[in-house]
């Protein structure tokens, strides 16, 4: 193939999804706060190894380098996109301080379903445990009373520890 061919491919007539591509990638990763160097980090980091220079001339070079198909599937990994989703047009109304508010309630929102999660493994943790305490203080008023002022002392103590 000519140079003239490949200019051709690259240039102006090359087809519009792949100028959705490359506004996508550049879009993902100034919503992220990348340098394009963080970028290709990530890239390398899920086998899909590309360097700064080259995610450069994918978002801003001119004529723009095309994104091949590996590359693709790296950028959608690192992303957390589809495909269907970095071909797509980009999202023109949804300016980086939108997006990493938007980023911001989503993680936010995992973590309080991550921290749910966990105290409902606590609250169960907890309900088994007293369960026994309650089988051992079952035994008479002795073991009751001295189980009551153990708990007592423990708590306590860790009161102190943990202000």
């Amino acid at each position: 193939m000519s140079t003239k061919d490949d200019a051709a491919r690259a240039g102006p007539e090359r087809p519009v999804p792949e100028d959705y591509v490359a506004e996508r990638i550049k879009q993902e990763r100034e919503a992220r706060g990348w340098s394009t160097v963080a970028l290709a980090e990530k890239m390398a980091e899920v086998g899909h190894s590309l360097n700064q220079a080259a995610i450069w001339r994918i978002e801003s070079g001119k004529p723009r380098r095309r994104v091949n198909l590996d590359e693709a599937l790296g950028f959608c990994k690192v992303f957390g996109l589809t495909m269907d989703e970095l071909t797509a047009p980009p999202l023109k109304h949804a300016d980086l301080v939108i997006r990493g508010i938007v980023r911001e309630c989503i993680e936010n929102k995992a973590a309080l379903a991550r921290a749910k999660s966990d105290v409902e493994f606590l609250e169960r943790q907890i309900d088994r445990l007293e369960f026994e305490l309650k089988h051992f203080a079952s035994y008479g008023d002795e073991q009751k009373a001295e189980l009551e002022q153990l708990i007592r002392l423990e708590e306590e103590a860790w009161k102190r520890q943990h202000p």
